[in-house]
């Protein structure tokens, strides 16, 4: 048994929870804060049989897309204020970072 954890951007969470549940996939689905962007990402818990990763990963890497969004960077606190751009950048967003765990033990009561 295998816990795959998969972050994903909030635009792209529905979409994947709808996927996922329509496999029969059973998921727990986590509120979470992206540490360089400051913004709202969520954190899928999939419990799934080893057979079954690989069709999981598919299915997160057909709705989890990458894309480029405009970002006003945050002022420095403290920090050199040379190095500082008050412009918006360009950076990628989106996708998924998924991380897949060995399961020791499994209960359900």
């Amino acid at each position: 048994m295998k816990l795959v954890l998969a972050v994903v951007q909030d635009q792209d969470s529905n979409r994947l929870l709808s996927a996922l549940t329509d496999n029969n996939f059973r998921v727990t689905k986590l509120a979470s804060t992206g540490g360089f962007l400051k913004s709202g990402n969520t954190t899928f818990l999939i419990g799934t049989e080893d057979v079954r990763v690989d069709k999981a990963l598919q299915i997160i890497k057909e709705n989890c897309s990458s894309r480029e969004q405009l970002v006003s960077p945050v002022s420095p606190m403290g920090g050199n204020a040379d190095s500082y751009m008050p412009y918006p950048v360009e950076v990628e967003v989106g996708g998924a970072t998924v991380f897949v765990l060995p399961v020791e033990q499994f209960f359900h009561f």
